[in-house]
């Protein structure tokens, strides 16, 4: 759906509920602004009593650390890019009094980590993890006066406790509820449609109702869905029930919903359920709003992955939680942009790696059509960092994975979860096999519509194939190593099968491709990310695996892969600087061996030796190799002219070649008979600055931001590679800069400065409005003709 559509479809809900109601029965106030912080750990820090006027005043989403500054010594190493972590405070005055017959609630989306929470110094509670949602009830702590300080405390402290860079602080957005006694309790609203027809779908709504207040109650429903259209589409309402004081019920209903809608990768509808409490003298209590979609999702044993009755790969890549220059604390802006060039090069698939996302990147997937696994934890209760999460898996894991779910289940993009990633503990079977039962336990009472899956670690190593482990899973999910996993397969062939993560190598893709029952794969990654860089070590900041770059721009690696993945005529024209025939697999799976997560992605990087340009250092004649990725079924390059001749699609999608004598002027990949064509042209020396902006408005709120391009161009605007002029953005009109990047792995500039050093021709500034307007980014640099860009800006 449309973003006009959901806002149409929220309207239509409020009308409705309004004429119902009389009256608003929830309302929510989000707390974005006049938060304040202070990194370190002072003494009364909760109390209302502090006097917090010297602290810094920001907005949340909020993450300290990416203001860095990078350092060597920093404790969380190259694990967390470099960059600081701590204990830091957030104070909020909270205008709220208390009211009979009402309750308040505080929720966070995301504390990293070791979170507590305090209001008018009462504690109010405490979370290790930093990827779960928190609610807090506060209604019986709130003054009178109405005057009400909120803390929360956020320590990172322990570093190294993630393998990747994961923020600190409020990184999360934040919302004060309030709502009668008779309340729907966090993630207690649950749609399911477990009948689809091309007549008829059955949603399935579960609703768990508390009773917080101090007399025994009834509580009933009434239930109204709305269709993509925005049109209401069913109604139901559900008799009361008897809740008492402190308990929660679950009531249940079931509505039709004729000539349904699917939720489909290329139409991703979605419906909407307006939930309301309706006490025993029909007054509301609460309302919740509940996006679904209405989709068949299943992994078969023969032939891998069904959505709605459709078999095909999932293509899919692993995604880290950070958003490069802006940190942990993303906008939707940034998802937005790196989802729009994922979907162009074929992905169809996103794990989340490896931890639940923010709700609303799973509102983004589900807006625009990928299918997702949702995964739970990095570690049980093995280290693989002294800090980590394995410190708490026996206390928390099954609160935990139940809040996770409960948060993400009614997503139609979720059609699988992952109970963990390259689990040590399976070095201890026992072990391992009672923790993961537990999680299954936990997870499959929490959502039975949806398998369960598990990033395997060298399962032959460890015997997860012979002693049991393997097949206590609903989907068997392996990390690399291919031919193993299809070996599994064949020696049990019911066991369904996916691969949860996998290199970028051609054998990868060919094993998983020409194996029906493998369902799909994972790459490593989809973007490059901040952290794991701990074994190539300073300078690097970061892992370089994506198809995308930090900025969102598409590398080499992506390009190939849209030769290998998109549906649509693609053609990218390289050059190889030093083509080389790779070495064989050591698992039958093709060139190249796949190597595990911990040893493959934290290595140093070799050298580039593809480049998207036609620009070497050495411009007198030499050897060079054009190296062209399309999935047409022939190609024909020209060099200033001169036809190579066609060479067709290799059955394995290998790189087509041509072997030259390097001269200056412009190389044409085309498709022969009609389709896309590519062309790299000679830089001169640098003259000027170009901008560019994808996007032709921006907003000024949290999730709004505008990427602007800048690149460094000869006298006839051909990108120069070379290029690493320091650029200056400023911004003025009704916007501000937030933050710029290069993609550079070893540049240690604070994100938030406005000068940035070109790499490879480019840089990125990323800017965001301040009211209606406009807002003009001017980019220079010493020697260089400056540009400038001007955007609209909406309030």
């Amino acid at each position: 759906m449309s973003k006009t559509g959901l806002l149409f479809a929220g309207a239509t809900l409020a009308l409705l509920l309004a004429s119902a109601a009389g009256a608003a029965d929830r309302q929510t106030t989000p707390l974005a602004e006049d938060w304040k912080v202070f990194v370190g750990d002072p003494e009364g820090a909760e109390t209302l009593a502090l006097d917090d006027s010297d602290w810094t005043k920001v907005s949340v989403p909020h993450d300290w650390a990416i203001a860095g500054p990078f350092d060597v010594k920093a404790r969380a190493g190259g694990a967390g890019g470099f960059l600081p972590t701590g204990v830091a405070w957030y104070r909020r005055v909270l205008d709220a009094k208390p009211t009979p017959g009402r309750r308040v609630f505080v929720e966070l989306d995301g504390v990293m980590e070791r979170s507590g929470v305090w209001i008018n110094g009462h504690h109010l509670g405490h979370r290790p993890s930093g990827y779960v949602g928190l609610r807090y009830d506060v209604t019986d702590f709130l003054r009178a006066d109405g005057r009400n300080v909120l803390a929360v405390r956020a320590d990172t402290a322990f570093a190294p406790s993630s393998r990747w860079y994961a923020g600190s602080g409020i990184y999360g957005k934040v919302r004060l509820i309030e709502t009668g006694d008779l309340h729907v309790e966090q993630g207690g609203a649950f749609v399911s449609t477990p009948v689809i027809s091309a007549e008829q779908a059955t949603a399935k709504v579960q609703v768990d109702v508390t009773n917080g207040g101090k007399a025994n109650a009834r509580a009933g429903l009434e239930i109204v869905v709305t269709g993509p259209d925005g049109k209401v589409v069913a109604r139901r309402t559900v008799a009361p029930i008897a809740v008492d004081v402190g308990r929660t019920e679950t009531l249940t209903a079931e509505l039709a919903i004729a000539s349904p809608k699917l939720w489909d990768l290329d139409t991703p509808n979605l419906y909407q359920a307006s939930i309301r409490v309706i006490g025993a003298d029909g007054q509301a209590g609460d309302t919740e709003t509940v996006p679904f979609g209405i989709r068949t999702a299943e992994f078969k044993a023969d032939t891998g992955f069904w959505l709605n009755g459709k078999n095909f790969k999932l293509k899919g890549v692993a995604l880290h939680a950070d958003g490069g220059a802006v940190g942990a604390a993303v906008p939707l802006a940034v998802w937005r942009q790196r989802f729009t060039a994922l979907k162009a090069l074929g992905v169809n698939a996103i794990r989340t790696a490896h931890n639940p996302p923010s709700p609303e990147f799973l509102d983004l997937a589900d807006r625009m059509g990928f299918v997702v696994m949702d995964e739970l934890f990095d570690q049980w209760n093995v280290a693989k960092t002294p800090g980590d999460y394995h410190l708490f898996f026996s206390d928390w894991h099954k609160r935990d994975a139940r809040d996770m779910l409960r948060r993400d289940r009614n997503h139609p993009s979720v059609v699988i979860w992952s109970a963990g990633n390259e689990i040590h503990d399976t070095a201890y079977p026992v072990q391992a096999k009672a923790a993961l039962s537990s999680l299954l336990t936990v997870m499959h009472a929490t959502d039975p519509t949806r398998p369960v899956t598990m990033g395997l670690f060298r399962p032959n190593v460890t015997g997860d194939y012979s002693n049991g482990l393997a097949d206590m899973l609903d989907v068997v999910g392996q990390n690399y190593r291919e031919g193993e996993l299809t070996k599994a397969n064949t020696d049990k062939p019911t066991r369904k099968i996916v691969g949860t993560e996998n290199s970028h190598t051609r054998g990868s893709w060919v094993a998983v491709r020409d194996f029906a029952p493998y369902a799909g794969m994972f790459l490593w990654t989809g973007v490059d990310y901040l952290g794991e860089s701990d074994r190539s070590g300073w300078p690097n900041i970061g892992n370089p695996s994506g198809l995308l770059d930090r900025t969102g721009q598409v590398k080499v690696t992506g390009m190939q892969r849209a030769g290998w993945w998109s549906e649509a005529p693609v053609i990218h024209v390289v050059r190889n600087a030093a083509p080389a025939a790779p070495p064989p697999s050591n698992d039958g799976a093709g060139p190249a061996p796949a190597l595990p997560t911990m040893v493959a992605v934290a290595t140093p990087a070799a050298k580039p030796r593809i480049f998207d340009d036609w620009t070497p250092e050495d411009l007198s004649a030499h050897p060079e190799t054009i190296e062209v990725y399309s999935n047409c079924a022939s190609v024909d390059v020209t060099l200033n002219g001169r036809a190579l001749g066609a060479k067709p699609l290799p059955a394995d999608g290998s790189p087509r070649q041509w072997s030259v004598t390097f001269a200056p002027g412009e190389v044409v990949a085309s498709c022969v008979g009609g389709g896309p064509r590519d062309v790299l042209r000679t830089a001169g020396a640098a003259k000027k600055i170009v901008l560019a902006s994808d996007d032709k408005s921006v907003g000024a709120g949290f999730d709004d931001l505008a990427f602007v391009r800048a690149k460094v161009v000869d006298a006839k605007g051909v990108v120069v590679p070379s290029a690493d002029a320091a650029i200056t953005f400023a911004v003025s009109g009704a916007g501000r800069l937030v933050a710029a990047d290069n993609a550079a792995p070893a540049d240690h500039t604070p994100f938030a400065s406005p000068v940035r050093s070109a790499n490879r021709g480019t840089a990125t500034a990323l800017v965001r409005g301040s009211g209606a307007g406009k807002l003009t980014v001017k980019a220079s640099a010493p020697g260089l003709e400056a540009a400038t860009l001007t955007l609209p800006t909406a309030p």
